[in-house]
C-alpha cells in the first residue's frame, strides 16, 4: 500500500517509514504483520505475543520481523519507542496497554472495541488524521456499516438504524467471544456519533455453517419517504468509496419497501494469510494501515513544513 499524494500534499517516496509493533499473534495480528510487510511507509519493527511456540510469531519471523513472547513487556523494553503500536488483544488488556504506552508518544491503534481512544472509520472521515494517541477502529461490523449509515443519514432523515453482522465461528476468535457486549456497544455508538441518529442497534451473529460463510453485514434504517432509487445511489457511492480501501466490498442488495431500508453487505478478504471468508477481518485492518499510512504522511508533511520546503 502506497500513500497518496493528492490526499495528504505529500510525495510519494518522500514519506518517512514508521516504526511499528504488533500486540497479538492471531488472525487479526498475523494479518496486520503481513499488510505492514507489504507497506511502503510502515517497517514492522517488532511483533509479540505470550506463547513462544505461537504460529503468528513464527509467521512474523518468517518475514524476518523480530519477535517476542513477552508480550507488552517487550515493546516497554525496546531502546526507542514504536512510532505506531497496533493492538491485536481484547479489550480489558487494552486498558492496561495504553496506560503503560501513553507515556511514550506511540500512536497506539486499537483493533478492540474498548472504546477508549477516538473512534475512526476512515473510509468516511477521509484523510483527516486523528491528532490523538489513541485510535479506536470500532469493530469490523463498525468498519462495514458505518460507511453505509453516514450516507444514508447524510442524504435523509433517518429515524432508526439496525446492524446486524454474521461472521464464520472459525474466524471468531478468544478475543471476539470474549468482547461480545463490547462489540454490540461500542457498534452502537458509532453508528450514533457518524450518523447523527440517537436510535441505532447492533447485532453480531457467530455462525457455525459449514463451508463457513462470508462476512455479511445488513444494515435497516427507516427513512420516512424513502425513494428507491436514490437511495440506490446514495448506497452505490457510499460502496464505491470503501472500494478504494477494501476492494472485496459490496453492497449485494438494496431495497426499499415503505419507509423501510434494508441494505445487505459482503466483505470477501483479500489476504496472504486470511481464508477468503475472513472479511471481517480484514476490512478493518485495512483501515487499521490506512490511519498508520496516513499517520505517516503527516508526520512526512509536519517535518518538510518545519524545514522550510
Amino acid at each position: 500500500m502506497t500513500v497518496v499524494d493528492d490526499t495528504t500534499g505529500v510525495t510519494p517516496g518522500t514519506v518517512r517509514p514508521l516504526s511499528v509493533a504488533v500486540i497479538g499473534t492471531g488472525a487479526i495480528g498475523q494479518d496486520l504483520v503481513s499488510k505492514a510487510h507489504r507497506s511502503d511507509v510502515l517497517e514492522c519493527a517488532l511483533v509479540v505475543g505470550r506463547n513462544p511456540r505461537s504460529a503468528g510469531l513464527r509467521y512474523a519471523a518468517g518475514l524476518g520481523c523480530p519477535t517476542s513472547a513477552d508480550g507488552i513487556d517487550a515493546i516497554l523494553a525496546a531502546p526507542e519507542a514504536f512510532d505506531v503500536v497496533f493492538d491485536a488483544t481484547n479489550a480489558m488488556a487494552h486498558a492496561e496497554h495504553w496506560r503503560l504506552l501513553e507515556p511514550l508518544g506511540t500512536l497506539l491503534i486499537d483493533m478492540t472495541p474498548s472504546k477508549i481512544g477516538q473512534m475512526v472509520v476512515p473510509t468516511v472521515t477521509g484523510p483527516q488524521v486523528p491528532t490523538v494517541r489513541n485510535v479506536n477502529l470500532v469493530s469490523c461490523g463498525g468498519q462495514a456499516s458505518v460507511p453505509i449509515a453516514h450516507a444514508l443519514a447524510d442524504a435523509f432523515d433517518v429515524t432508526y438504524i439496525e446492524v446486524v453482522s454474521t461472521v464464520a465461528s472459525t474466524i471468531a476468535g478468544r478475543a471476539t467471544r470474549l468482547n461480545l457486549d463490547e462489540y454490540v456497544a461500542t457498534t452502537q455508538d458509532a453508528l450514533t456519533a457518524f450518523s447523527g441518529v440517537r436510535d441505532t442497534k447492533a447485532v453480531l451473529n457467530i455462525s457455525p455453517a459449514v463451508p463457513p460463510a462470508p462476512f455479511r453485514t445488513a444494515v435497516h434504517a427507516v427513512v420516512p419517504g424513502a425513494d428507491a432509487e436514490a437511495v440506490r445511489g446514495v448506497v452505490d457511492a457510499a460502496a464505491e468509496r470503501v472500494r478504494a480501501v477494501q476492494p472485496g466490498y459490496e453492497a449485494v442488495a438494496c431495497a426499499v419497501n415503505g419507509d423501510r431500508v434494508t441494505v445487505s453487505l459482503e466483505v470477501m478478504a483479500a489476504s496472504e494469510v486470511l481464508p477468503p471468508y475472513a472479511g471481517n477481518l480484514d476490512i478493518i485492518n485495512s483501515a487499521a494501515v490506512m490511519v498508520a499510512e496516513q499517520h505517516a504522511a503527516r508526520l512526512s508533511a509536519v517535518a518538510w513544513t518545519g524545514a522550510g520546503r
